[in-house]
């Protein structure tokens, strides 16, 4: 009976906080999914890392239980990362470094000189990557000038999922999805970039072989297999990086549907055909295939807001903060009654790529109470993503039709309130992990259970559509230029205030919580 059912490919989603395994059909059906967890240390201002062995068990562990729960084997293994991370590796491959997360600000100095010097934009066309203390490149540098010793004892720079892939198969590869988010790639010969290596102060023999996201690597080794449950010779999909990958798992992978997430942080990218540049710098571009690429930008300050928002303005509403404070946003007039709110609680990323700003409010007066200031919140983050938007349009990419997911959607007035800012209507499909499933999918496709990862727009069902109502998203656009021209404005405060703020120092910015 067992051969009748349909194939089952295992997507293991290392996050910045859990490692996620989660078993799909060929028809898209969540099957068994389980999770472990680490911690994400701030042991300074700036620093957000991670022990890499504890990732490694936790992925171990969420795989072995996955498996232990399934009524069929197991067709293949398929990875997604979270995107940015650096590890260094001694010669036998253990690390030296603490895996530095996308969410670490230490290199900012190095980021803001490299970005202002004279070759930082071609830097950026040529590898898709924002020169951003989130990439491995300044990171690269803050370790070479910080830690010149260790840097020199170092065999091997990685990323946490290339690290893992090595203790499953003792294969050191790097996707080109995960490579094009180094700063390292050039994304049009999809080869490593000489001028930012010597930027980094390393050869390319100090990085993993690059490979395709589809390749799939012979099996696992006996350790791991004894570990995991699965037979040895398990396929290994090498997978992707997590952004690209949501937009997988949200069935937003045609060219002109882009996909928007506001979780902790927030997202939105869109699927092209080729690379795609940015002549002004706002965007990223990172791979998926070699015919799939995302377009787009992340911002860190999403549901972080509204938690803040209840910790600083509503201490007084317990438990249920979050559900009063969106029925206090809901009191206040659409505009917040003339109330700008400039989200940048953890600096910002797209479409100003700077860990100088922060957040501010602009244009309260003594007529506006809490409710204005909550919904003046909500409105910054939606604000935010509707700049990520206009710079992914104004690099000349078409957004058609927008797909959206996160744990925002669970409220109707955000889900509302977006629609409104971007002007335009926001789908929400059934609830699929996005990025799971995209590995999932692109597992699928490497070991020819599904034809082309195009079927993921056929799995994916739109669950609810928010329309914009038209006076709304009249007011939004009148006020959007206002929010957008506020960040320049505001640059000359940021940078006085930073060297003035108290307990921090003038190079580094608090890490962003975990996307």
């Amino acid at each position: 009976m067992t051969g009748t059912l349909p194939s089952v490919v295992v997507g293991v989603d290392v996050g910045t906080t859990s490692t996620k395994a989660i078993a799909y059909d060929t028809s898209g059906h969540e099957l068994v999914h389980h999770s472990a967890g680490y911690p994400l240390d701030e042991v300074q201002p700036g620093y957000a890392e991670q022990d890499p062995r504890r990732i490694h068990a936790a992925a171990v562990e969420a795989i072995r239980r996955t498996v232990a729960d399934l009524d069929r084997p197991v067709a293949a293994l398929s990875f997604s990362s979270a995107m940015h991370s650096l590890i260094g590796l001694d010669a036998a491959g253990e690390p030296l470094t603490p895996s530095v997360t996308w969410a670490d600000a230490r290199a900012s100095p190095q980021a803001e000189r490299l970005r202002a010097g004279p070759g930082g934009l071609a830097l950026h066309r040529r590898t898709g990557t924002p020169i951003h203390p989130m990439a491995p490149l300044p990171k690269l540098l803050w370790h070479a000038e910080q830690d010149p010793k260790l840097f020199a004892r170092i065999a091997y720079w990685v990323g946490i999922k290339d690290w893992l892939l090595l203790r499953f198969c003792d294969t050191l590869v790097t996707d080109h999805s995960l490579a094009s988010a180094t700063g390292l790639l050039d994304i049009h010969t999809l080869s490593w970039d000489s001028e930012a290596l010597s930027i980094a102060g390393i050869t390319d023999q100090q990085l993993p072989e690059l490979v395709p996201t589809t390749r799939v690597l012979p099996g696992l080794n006996p350790w791991t297999a004894t570990a995991t449950g699965l037979p040895r010779d398990t396929p290994v999909v090498v997978g992707a990086g997590d952004g690209p990958l949501a937009n997988l798992g949200l069935g937003a992978v045609a060219p002109g549907v882009a996909a928007c997430s506001i979780g902790t942080s927030g997202a939105m990218r869109v699927m092209v055909e080729r690379p795609s540049i940015d002549p002004l710098g706002g965007v990223f571009c990172y791979a998926l295939t070699e015919q799939r690429w995302a377009v787009g930008g992340a911002i860190n300050n999403g549901g972080v807001v509204l938690s803040w928002t209840g910790d600083a303005l509503a201490p007084d509403l317990g438990p249920d903060a979050k559900e009063k404070l969106l029925a206090h946003a809901e009191q206040a007039p659409v505009g917040s009654g003339g109330l700008l709110m400039l989200p940048y609680l953890l600096n910002e990323r797209a479409p100003h790529w700077s860990a100088l700003p922060s957040g501010a409010y602009v244009g309260l007066t003594h007529r506006h109470r809490r409710a204005h200031l909550v919904r003046a919140a909500l409105e910054g983050v939606c604000q935010q993503l509707a700049l990520v938007l206009a710079s992914i349009r104004a690099a000349g990419n078409e957004v058609r039709e927008i797909r959206a997911s996160g744990g925002f959607a669970r409220s109707p007035l955000w889900r509302q309130m977006l629609a409104d800012v971007l002007g335009t209507p926001v789908h929400f499909p059934a609830g699929h992990e996005g990025s799971g499933f995209g590995a999932a999918l692109l597992g699928m496709e490497a070991i020819e259970l599904v034809a082309s990862i195009d079927v993921a727009a056929d799995l994916v069902e739109i669950e609810q559509t928010a329309y914009p109502d038209p006076a709304a998203a009249a007011t939004y656009a009148s006020l959007l230029p206002l929010f957008s021209g506020l960040y320049e404005a505001l640059v000359p405060t940021y940078q006085s205030l930073r060297r003035l703020a108290p307990g921090l120092p003038p190079e580094r910015a608090p890490a962003p919580p975990p996307a």
